[in-house]
């Protein structure tokens, strides 16, 4: 079992994944919206790929997604020439390139409202390096979309365990968004527990179980972890530590032996 949070990221394999779009006719800011999120980030945007390459057609066995004719701004995720996943330039505009943090912690984007285009929820387990603002604008973007899609899920699925850090407690009633979506979870039948430095204390209007402390894992730990109460299902977790000030180390996974095994290292550690 790890011994800290730390050696979750250090044991990560970074697989080779890349982005390319597809006859793209959408505008060039359009374009330099997706370079930015994922600016210095192991992940290459490129344009236009040939499906009808022959080498393509001798081994159809490589490519998870039939792809029939090519599309207009169709963003294509790919590992090792296989298709991993797809989803429109649309899809990616209305979910995260067009969307401010500032939704999130005003409450101004619901749960409800939250969806991960396939491309990027197909990033998991990539160890990304991310800077907040001003440094970047959209670079961290990314990391509190995925946290909000794991707070959905556990808020939907009404029951298993959802662990979450906040450095502060207090940012729980600070930001509006974040107080509402821990009250829509905390009453979804979810068992919810959350950590960080204990200046805040919840209200008996939000069940949750709090776990204050003043160590590093404590103040520089940013991680959402859902585990569910059923085995087969779904689990994800996501974890990042501030390795200088406002700029983060992380990821995300969908595998259950790793969210499993980072949820029993949170709950006997922290």
């Amino acid at each position: 079992m790890a011994d800290s949070l730390r050696a979750f990221l250090d044991r990560l394999h970074d697989p080779e994944r890349s982005l390319v779009v597809l006859d793209r006719s959408s505008p060039e800011a359009t374009w330099g919206l997706l370079e930015d999120l994922l600016a210095n980030q192991p992940i290459s945007v490129t344009e236009s790929i040939d499906l009808n390459d022959e080498s393509a057609d001798d081994e159809p066995e490589n490519n998870e997604l039939e792809i029939d004719e090519p599309e207009d701004d169709v963003v294509l995720l790919l590992e090792d020439d296989r298709v991993l996943a797809r989803s429109t330039m649309d899809e990616l505009l209305s979910s995260i390139l067009l969307i401010n943090s500032d939704l999130y912690m005003t409450g101004s984007r619901s749960l409800s409202e939250i969806d991960l285009p396939e491309v990027i929820e197909r990033l998991d387990d990539i160890p990304f390096r991310l800077r907040g603002y001003p440094d970047s604008n959209k670079e961290k973007l990314l990391l509190i979309t995925v946290s909000r899609m794991i707070e959905r899920t556990a808020a939907e699925t009404g029951s298993g365990t959802l662990r979450s850090s906040f450095q502060r407690l207090s940012r729980i009633e600070d930001e509006r968004g974040t107080r509402d979506v821990y009250e829509t979870v905390s009453h979804s039948g979810a068992d919810v527990h959350v950590y960080g430095i204990p200046d805040w204390d919840p209200s008996p209007e939000m069940p949750v179980t709090v776990h204050g402390g003043t160590t590093e894992e404590y103040r520089r730990s940013w991680f959402v972890v859902f585990t569910p109460e059923d085995p087969g299902a779904d689990h994800v977790g996501l974890l990042a530590l501030e390795d200088d000030r406002n700029v983060w180390d992380g990821f995300w996974t969908y595998r259950a032996d790793l969210v499993r095994e980072l949820d029993a290292y949170i709950e006997t550690a922290l």
